[in-house]
């Protein structure tokens, strides 16, 4: 049997001018092309925070709120399925929280960012806390997803992890600058080959808060191949890929080394 699904990523630019005129194009592709799944970058509906090395409390609520208002849009997409992260407030936590949204069950937390940089343009340990180390598989119309966000997908052991307990797709949204698109890339071919399963990450694009954002978007299968890319001229991508092909995957070098 054959599982076949047909996943969309993309990159978006975040200028609050933007977001509304992306969304509605995305939503436009997803609908034409019959999209099941659906990746988005980190934080997408709203601009980049973590620029200033200094928190700033009004801007992080700004940005939960913005993307509490999206959450109840997810819809539009037309998929089944919608995978992203965006910035919450739990009690006086701030955290990076990967959610999986679905048409059945709207969205659900599936994951808290635990691995976080601090560095100019991205000072994300000073503005939040780190998540609780969990990396757990979460299953979602039928599909093992899961999440490495954006830093953790450094963390190879956790791509292993998410192999060997089942995952069909690890989904990446991030949110990376074009001086370092070759090496995640690379990065995410890795993960795919040590865990066996699909790789679907969307990244910001264009420029804002000083940063040259990478875009490259990507879609790799369970053996490293790069199945799709996005860019400036094609900034939403759709593949379709067989589920299958992942648990194939999994019986195969290196997969079965213990």
């Amino acid at each position: 049997p054959s599982r076949p699904m047909r996943i969309t990523v993309c990159q978006l630019r975040d200028d609050e001018a933007s977001i509304a005129d992306e969304w509605d194009a995305l939503a436009e592709h997803t609908q034409a092309v019959e999209a099941d799944i659906v990746v988005l970058p980190e934080m997408p509906f709203h601009p980049w925070l973590f620029t200033e090395r200094q928190p700033d409390p009004d801007r992080w609520v700004a940005a939960v709120g913005a993307h509490e208002y999206w959450m109840r849009r997810l819809g539009e997409a037309g998929a089944a399925v919608v995978l992203g992260a965006r910035p919450i407030l739990a009690g006086d936590h701030r955290l990076n929280e990967a959610f999986i949204w679905s048409s059945e069950t709207g969205h659900r937390p599936a994951h808290h960012k635990r691995y976080l940089p601090d560095e100019d343009g991205f000072w994300e340990a000073s503005w939040y806390e780190q998540g609780d180390g969990r990396f757990d598989v979460k299953r979602t119309a039928g599909i093992g997803v899961g999440f490495l966000l954006c830093t953790e997908l450094w963390y190879l052991e956790h791509a292993r992890d998410y192999g060997r307990a089942g995952a069909d797709l690890i989904a990446i949204p991030r949110a990376t600058d074009a001086a370092n698109r070759s090496k995640w890339v690379a990065g995410g071919r890795t993960a795919a080959v040590v865990s066996g399963a699909f790789c679907g990450s969307s990244n910001r694009g264009g420029r804002s808060q000083g940063i040259d954002w990478a875009g490259t978007g990507w879609v790799i299968d369970p053996d490293g191949e790069v199945l799709a890319l996005t860019s400036e001229d094609d900034p939403f991508v759709t593949v379709e890929i067989d589920l299958d092909a992942a648990d194939q995957a999994k019986r195969t070098y290196p997969r079965y080394v213990r």
